[in-house]
């Protein structure tokens, strides 16, 4: 996998963003860059300045953990951005083409995950892949992401083309800004995690094609891990909703991810989810799976 852009983009600028007085240098001198000088990372990692060069460059291939982890704290990387420095070298290396393979082989939905899916009657939940697929989904997390799942439409559907390509994700989510630059770096994540899977690589390329905001997001290059947090919405049928999200991902799941929404009990949020509910019945909603 040539992944040198996407390497080269990467150090590149998270060393921007680091000022020397960060690190305890002296910012003495016509610094003629932002952040830290090549040198001066090389310096703190604790490698040549020849060889941080070639990593910045984009050549990750051979790099051991020892040095990834130096070069991290020297561009004082959080866990997030430590995690995809590694599989950014990971897919610099070659890779099985057993492993290839499997990337793309969609993944067995267990039947156990569905009954788990079915006994959240309280919550909305969906399953969700790498490619931000949404394979199926209770009846209450169908009620719930109704603008994006609707009745004409069967599962699945990309969360990623609704929050950047249609045009009510941004009256839906109340931070659409925020959820669209999270789900931005989610996909970036999702990117150097399965380096070889086209259908993922041909979703980014129709973002970028199609949707400005992305671009300036995706050329940023943060990453982000969607495990848990919160996230307001303004829902057509009950108004507005502020749920806590936990993400979950089900061992040996193949990369799918099971998410819930909640809401604390006699709260107005919670007063909605039950309401939400009670519409949900109203619609003759129930639960929803890809068709195979």
């Amino acid at each position: 996998m040539d992944n040198r852009d996407e390497v080269r983009a990467f150090l590149s600028s998270r060393r921007e963003r680091v000022g020397p007085e960060q690190v305890g240098l002296p910012a003495y001198g016509n610094r003629r860059v932002a952040g830290l000088r090549r040198g001066e990372v090389a310096a703190l990692a604790g490698v040549s300045v020849e060889y941080y060069t070639r990593l910045e460059r984009g050549n990750l291939a051979g790099a051991s953990d020892s040095v990834l982890e130096a070069v991290a704290r020297a561009l004082r990387l959080d866990d997030t951005e430590t995690a995809h420095l590694h599989h950014l070298a990971r897919a610099a290396g070659p890779a099985p083409a057993r492993a290839r393979a499997s990337r793309n082989k969609p993944p067995e939905i267990r039947p156990a995950i569905r009954r788990v899916l079915d006994s959240m009657t309280g919550v909305p939940a969906f399953l969700r892949n790498h490619r931000f697929d949404i394979l199926a989904a209770n009846p209450l997390g169908m009620a719930l992401y109704s603008p994006m799942i609707t009745a004409d439409v069967e599962l699945p559907v990309n969360s990623m083309r609704f929050t950047f390509l249609n045009p009510h994700a941004q009256a839906f989510y109340l931070d659409w800004a925020q959820v669209a630059r999270a789900a931005a770096a989610a996909l970036r994540i999702a990117s150097a995690q399965n380096p070889d899977d086209q259908q993922l690589m041909n979703l980014i390329g129709e973002l970028s094609m199609r949707s400005e905001p992305f671009r300036g997001w995706w050329a940023a290059q943060d990453v982000y891990v969607h495990r848990h947090g919160t996230k307001r919405f303004r829902h057509p049928a009950v108004g507005e909703l502020e749920l806590a999200f936990e993400g979950l991902e089900p061992v040996g799941g193949g990369g799918l991810t099971v998410l819930t929404y909640s809401a604390e009990p006699g709260t107005s949020s919670g007063d909605g989810l039950e309401l939400l509910a009670t519409w949900a019945a109203t619609q003759g909603r129930t639960s929803a799976e890809t068709k195979s």
